[in-house]
């Protein structure tokens, strides 16, 4: 299980457009936000992607570097850029599953079609969002299990915020006897 203000795994992976996202060149940015994302396949991924997308101005006004990941490969991760539109927002694709694990994510296995006609793949992983300090180390983390519920992006922009102007730490850190 990944801890707060532990580090985190690397990450390293091709971006659709061509270049690579590497998690350890975090440069000035206050956070990194990884939101990973189940596939191609998920219409309500596409849908969150395409909001994320549309705030992406407004995170990088709060020194918060975007990356939206999956396990697609390179023609899926090509297609949901496609069907979210021209973005900002860096898509970073080929996520090993065994990597989607040691980030905490769930896996999930093929039910065939989805109500949008696309091929879930054989293996691929549920969402999750996360904050990762600069010096690679966790500030926050979502997983789930499902494809609906997720956290609202204009509520992590009220609590980027406040994580600022409070100098706010990251919690769930204690590991001790309970």
């Amino acid at each position: 299980m990944l801890m707060p203000r532990q580090a985190v795994p690397g990450l390293n992976l091709p971006l659709h457009g061509g270049g690579h996202f590497d998690l350890a060149e975090a440069g000035e940015h206050r956070f990194t936000m990884l939101v990973f994302y189940r596939g191609l396949h998920c219409p309500i991924c596409a849908k969150y992607l395409k909001e994320l997308a549309g705030m992406a101005s407004q995170f990088a006004e709060r020194g918060v570097r975007l990356v939206a990941i999956s396990s697609d490969n390179a023609e899926r991760a090509a297609e949901m850029v496609e069907r979210i539109g021209d973005t900002p927002l860096p898509v970073a694709h080929s996520l090993p599953l065994q990597l989607a694990r040691d980030w905490g994510l769930y896996l999930s296995t093929s039910r065939g079609k989805t109500s949008i006609g696309i091929e879930e793949p054989a293996v691929f992983s549920e969402p999750g969002i996360f904050l990762v300090r600069p010096d690679g180390t966790l500030y926050f983390a979502a997983v789930q299990t499902m494809p609906f519920a997720r956290p609202d992006f204009a509520d992590l922009l009220g609590a980027i915020d406040f994580a600022i102007a409070k100098d706010y730490p990251a919690r769930g850190e204690y590991t001790g006897a309970v």
